[in-house]
């Protein structure tokens, strides 16, 4: 007998429907030869810090005795209810699987995760906990749930060790994550006395939105001038704008400008025509496809998601978690089938075999987003899952479409004086997929001018001011996750063309922010803890982002892209073979262990502001006990009356519990050095003198 063990009950049902069969049971299906059974996701999960060690802390509370908790073996242990307590569901349906694994009549146990790296895991932790020895292992990897897939991969399966560096690197991620969330989420909350989600990739995420926000924030327009001309030439406007930029003060000589541009007059120097062809976007990743959908309908990430994922677990749709825009070589004949099937429907869709669609290069585990062969009736899906499975459906059919979208482009070169202006136009004569697939470009006539043609211009001052820089968007934060280290910036629809190499290597080489199978989970978790929000399309920083940020940055917690990339870099290695999954977390545990580390800073450096709860010294103004606070350091008298408070951080520079004790005690700190001075930019050191209760400059 086979046995099929499926990451989810309804993956589970799929296969045992594609395999004929019928025969329900308590927690499984069989028929013939197989045997199906299923996990609920996770059944496991890491044993938590209290489950390593000694059970002194059974107070139910956090404490920095056991921390940081670096286990030599991790152990797993089902998972349990919210509540914390035992889930019958769990414990049941773990014990179908072992008393299934161990059955004499099983000989072969088959793998059927999801086609992924936490799939792998999945499955393989529920085998390797039954204690199942001595029996086949394999692997059923399914693209997609069609009946005609899942048959084909269940005839003839690999064999699980084919994946065993893709669960190596999941288990290196996995108990990555639980070092950095486990510890310095206590760490963070024990010292600030406020529960704060610290991980690996929230972090960055939430402080790539903080620094957007704060320099949104703390931007100054400016007001400039520029010399701008606006005529009509023949049916078409046509605006020159000079790049020579002048401030306020300098009317006089944007003015001047003007006049002598126009005393010249303009002349065109070149124009180039040519028809070409437009190409359509690219076929969908996962990310692509939810900056599709967040820019055309505002639909946030998880919901989007958890759409393509049901439509990948009814047969509609290829895997969802995919993080390629390309095809492998040896779909094409699935894909032929495919484009056959899309043709019944009445598109005029062929198959074409171009770099552009079929790129192994470009492929880690799973190809782009792509319909199946089995198509949803219409009336079985609602309106935000038509709005998905089409977005699909029409980038497939402008890929393959038959009709080339035909335009005429010109680019014109015009000399004004010592200024050259570059415009450029585009006119589609012939639609081609863009009947299908979304175009964002627009028709741009120029006028009808030759080389030599000279150009009547009216250039006069206009008055511009500079642009703050732009809130993240579903689109530009994806963008940005994909690869932090290319400018952060939205790709405009003509860039589809533009090479994609840079941002297929930091993929490869661990360099993203997350991957396409967790991102969308971390983002969703921000935004239930309350430190960022989502309006319409647009990421902004909340106040509990700015303490987690700015509470981290005091800790002197550096979570940036560039530590949490380095981490992806090792995890990489891990899959390539290269490095273990030993090393990586040696890796984790050698950085988290340095943040644990006392520190010896000299006093005006000193940056330790201790632990919500540390008392500091008396109250200047009452006498009672000044203690450390979530923001600062306050009386505890404060229910009396008392508003005695110095903050935690004070122009940029944290106000630490030596500096602090000094000052209660001796009424001024020793010279602290790094202040930010918020109106002119520039640093300064000073002593805090305590002046009428509060905490003052002196600078003598």
């Amino acid at each position: 007998m086979k046995l099929i063990i499926a990451e989810k009950p309804s993956l589970g049902r799929n296969i045992a429907a594609a395999l004929g069969l019928t025969r329900r049971k308590d927690g499984y299906i069989e028929g013939g030869e197989y045997l199906v059974t299923w996990a609920f996701g996770h059944l496991f999960t890491l044993a938590d810090i209290e489950d390593y060690t000694p059970s002194a802390f059974s107070d139910g509370r956090w404490h920095m005795d056991n921390l940081p908790c670096f286990p030599a073996q991790f152990r797993y242990l089902l998972r349990v209810g919210k509540d914390g307590k035992r889930d019958p569901g769990i414990e049941k349906q773990f014990s179908v699987i072992r008393s299934l694994c161990l059955r004499e009549d099983v000989d072969t146990i088959i793998n059927a995760g999801d086609a992924d790296r936490e799939g792998e895991i999945i499955v393989r932790t529920c085998i390797e906990r039954t204690g199942v020895t001595g029996k086949s292992l394999k692997r059923l990897w399914l693209p997609d749930q069609t009946p005609q897939t899942i048959r084909a991969a269940a005839a003839d399966p690999a064999d699980e060790s084919a994946y065993d560096l893709l669960a190596s690197e999941g288990y290196a991620r996995t108990f990555i994550d639980w070092l950095y969330g486990v510890n310095l989420t206590r760490y963070a909350t024990l010292r600030t006395g406020t529960l704060l989600r610290v991980g690996r990739v929230i972090v960055p995420i939430v402080k790539a939105i903080y620094d957007r926000d704060m320099a949104i924030r703390n931007f100054t327009p400016e007001k400039y001038y520029t010399a701008v001309s606006r005529t009509i030439v023949g049916d078409c406007p046509l605006e020159l704008a000079s790049k020579r930029r002048f401030s306020p003060y300098e009317q006089a000589k944007v003015q001047a400008l003007c006049e002598k541009y126009n005393a010249e007059g303009a002349v065109v120097t070149a124009v180039k025509r040519k028809k070409d062809t437009l190409n359509p976007g690219k076929l969908f990743s996962l990310s692509k496809l939810q900056n599709h959908l967040g820019k055309k309908y505002k639909m946030p990430m998880d919901q989007s998601l958890a759409i393509v994922q049901k439509l990948y677990e009814e047969g509609y749709l290829t895997y969802p978690r995919t993080n390629s825009e390309y095809l492998a070589a040896k779909e094409k004949d699935k894909v032929k089938k495919i484009i056959a099937g899309v043709a019944d429907k009445g598109y005029p869709i062929v198959f074409k075999d171009k770099k552009t669609v079929f790129d192994d290069s470009k492929i880690e585990s799973h190809s782009a987003l792509t319909p199946t062969y089995k198509f949803p009736s219409p009336s079985t899906l609602s309106e935000d899952e038509k709005k998905v499975y089409s977005a699909v459906l029409r980038r497939f059919v402008a890929v393959f479409c038959a009709e080339e979208c035909v335009a005429h482009k010109t680019e014109m070169t015009l000399r004004c004086a010592d200024e050259e202006f570059t415009l450029r136009g585009t006119v589609i004569v012939e639609r081609g997929w863009t009947k299908y697939d979304d175009y964002t470009g627009k028709d741009k006539q120029l006028p009808p001018l030759g080389k030599g043609d000279t150009v009547p211009v009216d250039f006069r001052p206009a008055e511009r001011v500079t642009s703050p820089p732009k809130h993240y968007t579903i689109e530009t934060l994806n963008n940005y996750l994909k690869n932090p280290f290319r400018e952060d910036k939205a790709r405009a629809a003509e860039q589809e063309d533009a090479d994609d190499a840079e941002d297929y290597r930091a993929i490869f080489e661990g360099l993203e922010l997350g991957t396409e199978a967790t991102r969308t989970g971390i983002i969703e978790n921000a935004l239930k803890s309350e430190y960022i929000a989502l309006k319409k399309d647009v990421y902004t920083i909340l106040p509990g982002g700015e303490f987690l940020i700015e509470s981290l940055s005091r800790m002197q917690i550096s979570m940036d892209k560039y530590r949490t990339c380095e981490l992806g870099k090792a995890l990489k290695r891990v899959y390539h073979g290269t490095s273990t999954v030993d090393e990586a977390v040696a890796l984790a545990r050698d950085e988290i262990a340095q943040i644990f580390s006392p520190r010896t800073d000299p006093p005006e450096t000193d940056t330790d502001f201790g632990f919500y709860g540390d008392e500091v010294g008396s109250c200047p103004l009452c006498g009672n006990t000044v203690a450390r606070t979530r923001y600062g350091y306050g009386c505890r008298g404060y229910k009396d009356g008392c508003k005695f408070h110095v903050n935690a951080s004070i122009c940029g520079r944290v106000i630490s519990l030596s500096n602090m004790r000094m000052l209660l005690t001796e009424g001024h700190t020793a010279k602290i050095q790094g202040f930010l001075s918020k109106k002119t930019g520039k640093q300064f050191d000073a002593v805090l003198r305590l002046q009428d209760g509060r905490a003052v400059f002196d600078f003598t």
